[in-house]
This record gives structure tokens, sequence and C-alpha cells, in this order.
């Protein structure tokens, strides 16, 4: 089974990696963004017999710091 783990910085929480994407956009002539979150996208390929329970664990453990990360599970 194909997954994709998206993992994004919680609203609220600095985004200096964002910041500096949207500064170089706007340096390149790039206009009207208005602002940029930089994510993560792990894409995982597991066996069908995988729980939900095992995915969401995955996720929390390494995949996301879940302090301040959120993360969507996502079966394409």
């Amino acid at each position: 089974m194909k997954l994709r783990i998206f993992v994004t910085l919680k609203p609220g929480v600095l985004d200096p990696q964002g910041r500096a994407i949207h500064k170089a956009l706007g340096g390149l002539g790039f206009g009207g963004v208005n602002d940029v979150r930089a994510g993560k996208l792990f894409e995982l390929d597991v066996a069908d017999d995988v729980s939900d329970a095992q995915i969401d664990e995955m996720c929390r453990r390494p995949l996301a710091n879940t302090v301040i990360e959120n993360y969507r599970v996502e079966r394409p």
C-alpha cells in the first residue's frame, strides 16, 4: 500500500525556510505571493497488513514533531 505523509508546521510556528523562499520569490520578480509555508512529504510503501494505528505511530514518532508540526496521511 502506498502512502503519502504531509508534514507541516502548526499555525503560529515561525517558518524561517518559508520566509526565505518568500523573499527569494520576490527577489526574482514573482509578485503576488502573500506567504510561504514550507513542509515535508514522505512517500511510504507499506505492507497491506500495516494497521492505521501503526501508520499513525510512524507519523507521530519519527516523521513529525507533533509539538510544532501537523501531519496528514493520504492514500493515493
